[in-house]
């Protein structure tokens, strides 16, 4: 078993907006990263600012469709430190802005499975690493889950699952003295809510940056513990 970092975090989406964002800080405050995403060139990008602060990453590459994968991972990494202290789920797909009567199976599958089963395996493979660090797994959430409308079908009913999924484990973990939260950023500047509002002003949103300290705050339990599982960021 190689050496335990002092504070380990998994992050997926870690390539690009929130999960970027929040790689970089919870590098800064200390945390050796597992960065997790599609692209290589991305992770490469992101590992040479992180090393640029100081910090240090093991980068991941892996499709989060690929479930088989999340199982081999939590096995990698029980065998590498025998324990995580953090699961930051970011990853997250739009899906198309459709009637829920027009929609495809297919693009409904691909919702469901990166923002559902995907967090799913990832629970279930990574659960066993934060029981033994009495860690923490924070998944990226959105009001769409708690307000649907019109064309949102797939984003919002993945969501809604995502929040019902979390809410149970969150329940069966507190014995475990496993922390777990659902975070809501609000609209944030990044390629989804560009995809999701093409007409829209992104310089009058706020950026991942400027979310990311509130996300990791959260993680490390400022939000206090007696607050709901459900941490919206202030400015959302």
């Amino acid at each position: 078993m190689a050496a335990l970092p002092s504070k380990l975090a998994l992050v997926t989406g870690a390539s690009r907006g929130i999960g970027r964002a929040t790689s970089l800080e919870l590098a800064k405050r200390g945390y050796h990263v597992v960065a997790l995403a599609r692209s290589i060139a991305a992770l490469e990008s992101l590992d040479d600012d992180i090393r640029a602060i100081g910090g240090a990453a093991t980068l991941t590459p892996l499709d989060l469709k690929d479930f088989y994968a999340i199982d081999r991972l939590g096995g990698v990494l029980f065998e590498r430190w025998g324990q995580v202290h953090a699961l930051v789920s970011c990853a997250g797909v739009l899906g198309v802005l459709t009637p829920v009567a027009h929609a495809r199976p297919s693009m409904m599958q691909e919702a469901f499975a990166v923002n559902v089963l995907a967090a799913q395996r990832l629970i279930r493979s990574m659960d066993p690493l934060l029981r033994a660090a009495k860690g923490t797994a924070v998944f990226v959430t959105s009001r769409a889950a708690r307000n649907p409308r019109p064309h949102w079908g797939a984003y919002a009913a993945s969501k809604a699952a995502l929040e019902a999924l979390v809410r149970c484990y969150a329940q069966e973990s507190q014995l475990a003295q496993v922390r777990v939260r659902l975070f809501d950023p609000g609209p944030v500047r990044t390629a989804m809510r560009a995809k999701a509002y093409p007409g829209e002003d992104p310089l009058g949103l706020i950026t991942p940056e400027e979310v990311a300290p509130a996300l990791v705050d959260v993680l490390e339990g400022r939000d206090g513990p007696g607050q709901d599982v459900l941490s919206v960021f202030a400015s959302a």
